[in-house]
């Protein structure tokens, strides 16, 4: 018997998230899904498809059905989601659970009927949705029920979303294909360009993780790094420093403090000062790049701060929803449900 009725979930480019209600976070996967290219039968999901990546043969494919917040491949979207849900609720819950789904912005309304009926198959009783910048909000502690501007910037893998929400509606929202998974991009072609160094999504990632800072640090750190070189085609080691993060970094950064001031042009003087005032608040995992609030704020001149938790904002505001029905689920929208 499972012990999870209620489930707040945020589908992501690059993770999935399950909250539970009165449990907190019970799950956090990868978005990655590993599967027979003949025979298209479902391999691995989750951490053990995303340990995959890179080094599977020829006939497994291993991928992550979103990708810069769309759904890629929806059938293998939807077995993937059908998975962690069924290991988050058992096959067996009587009743089955209510689930909330914080969807993003490049679903379409099709794929949406789509992911009701995945979920109805994984067992759930009725299914909502909710759109990622409200969720974010909510599980940020933002008052987006009220008479004034708040800004949320929720980044994640391969997509940023950046809305503007006043009396609980979003008044001004931009997708921006450009996330987490950018930074890492960016630190690639930079060993390549400048070191004819070679390494992969992971190891960025790692580089990232371990050095990255958008604005430099006061004391230099260093790692060593097993790519491979381009000109012998030999395998290398080499010392990678956070100087050269963050100068592999800069052309996203700007990218993205580009997209956040857009945002602000054409928000409503009104909101506009409430928002200087509230200040700017970042959500999603890609929001843990260190030195990314210093730099916003920086550029923008406007107070910004990094949600608690900020990889779980979105589904903890799903969560919370269900918890606080009455409260909060007018932020639903069209109430979606099957």
């Amino acid at each position: 018997m499972a012990t999870v009725l209620d489930i707040g979930v945020d589908l992501g480019t690059s993770s999935v998230v399950i909250h539970g209600k009165g449990k907190g976070s019970v799950l956090n996967e990868p978005a990655v899904i590993a599967i027979d290219r003949d025979t298209r039968n479902v391999l691995a999901v989750g951490e053990e498809a995303h340990r995959m990546l890179g080094r599977a043969p020829g006939n497994i494919q291993v991928m992550r059905p979103l990708a810069e917040g769309m759904i890629a491949d929806f059938d293998l979207a939807s077995a993937m989601l059908r998975y962690f849900v069924t290991k988050v609720v058992g096959k067996h819950l009587l009743g089955g659970p209510r689930v909330l789904l914080s969807v993003p912005g490049g679903v379409n309304e099709a794929e949406r009927h789509q992911l009701i009926s995945a979920l109805f198959e994984a067992g759930a009783r009725r299914t909502y949705l909710m759109e990622r910048p409200i969720a974010a909000a909510l599980g940020a502690g933002l008052p987006i029920g009220d008479a004034s501007g708040q800004m949320v910037v929720d980044i994640g893998g391969g997509v940023t979303e950046i809305a503007v929400l006043s009396m609980g509606r979003m008044v001004v929202r931009e997708n921006v294909k450009l996330g987490g998974d950018a930074f890492d991009d960016a630190i690639i072609r930079y060993l390549r360009r400048k070191h004819n160094f070679l390494v992969g999504p992971i190891t960025a990632e790692d580089i990232k993780i371990t050095l990255g800072s958008v604005i430099a640090r006061s004391e230099q750190f260093y790692m060593e790094v097993t790519g491979r070189s381009l000109l012998t085609g030999l395998p290398k080691v080499m010392h990678v420093t956070s100087d050269e993060v963050t100068e592999a970094m800069a052309q996203p950064l700007q990218s993205l403090l580009e997209a956040i001031h857009g945002v602000l042009e054409h928000t409503p003087a009104e909101l506009v000062g409430d928002i200087s005032d509230a200040g700017i608040v970042l959500t999603g995992g890609g929001a843990l790049l260190s030195g990314l609030c210093e730099a916003v704020q920086l550029s923008l001149k406007i107070d910004c701060r990094l949600a608690e938790d900020p990889q779980d904002c979105a589904a903890r505001g799903c969560c919370m929803t269900l918890e606080g029905w009455q409260e909060f689920s007018r932020f639903l929208g069209d109430k979606k449900k099957r």
